[in-house]
């Protein structure tokens, strides 16, 4: 691909064409690892025969007690955001399935905690290690340089979405998909087209 970019003459350009083509590549790649990282997470889910708000509140549950940190329903439905039959709902069906069980307060005897199970941070472990040992093992030999850069880029983008206040955002329908402004890009300048552009999948 590098030697297709820097034929093309944008890749290296400072005009701003060749920035904004660059930018919408570069957005166009973030979008496709977060489809990718979604449909790992669905399969994560798969395999252990769950929800993602049911995966999120193991994971929640474990950080906790890793901390010495004790969880109450309460508190776990104000993170997931759910009300609190559903919290109970799901807290009972946890519980059926092995991965958790409630246990009273330390020191109020009145309230409940709800604790992951030994199984649970096992299972945990075995099915999201090999998901970090593989992301760790791609950015791994990054060059401080290199790690400077992705981590300033994420943290400019992060830094725009916060920004973004509700009134402020179109309607998701409406929203540009970075895709189709490289191909409007690479039709109305064919020559200047990098055919690993046109390659990338669009991500949903």
């Amino acid at each position: 691909m590098e030697q297709n970019a820097e034929s093309s003459g944008y890749w290296y350009g400072e005009d701003h064409d060749s920035r904004r083509r660059r930018a919408v590549m570069l957005l166009q790649s973030f979008r496709l690892y977060r489809a990718a990282e979604a449909a790992m997470r669905r399969r994560t889910r798969t395999t252990m025969h769950m929800g993602e708000n049911d995966l999120l509140a193991l994971r929640y549950l474990l950080k906790a007690q890793r901390e010495d940190r004790l969880v109450s329903p309460h508190e776990l439905a104000r993170y997931l955001g759910v009300s609190t039959a559903s919290m109970t709902a799901m807290v009972h069906r946890l519980e059926e399935s092995g991965h958790v069980r409630r246990e009273p307060h330390r020191s109020d005897r009145r309230s409940v905690i709800v604790v992951a199970t030994r199984e649970t941070d096992e299972e945990v472990r075995r099915t999201l290690g090999e998901m970090h040992t593989r992301m760790l093992d791609a950015v791994i030999d990054m060059s401080p340089e290199e790690s400077s850069t992705v981590i300033e880029c994420l943290t400019r983008l992060q830094a725009a979405l916060d920004a973004v206040q509700p009134a402020d955002a179109p309607d998701p329908a409406d929203a540009p998909d970075p895709a189709d402004a490289v191909r409007q890009a690479d039709a109305s300048n064919p020559a200047d087209a990098a055919p690993a552009a046109r390659r990338a999948p669009r991500s949903t």
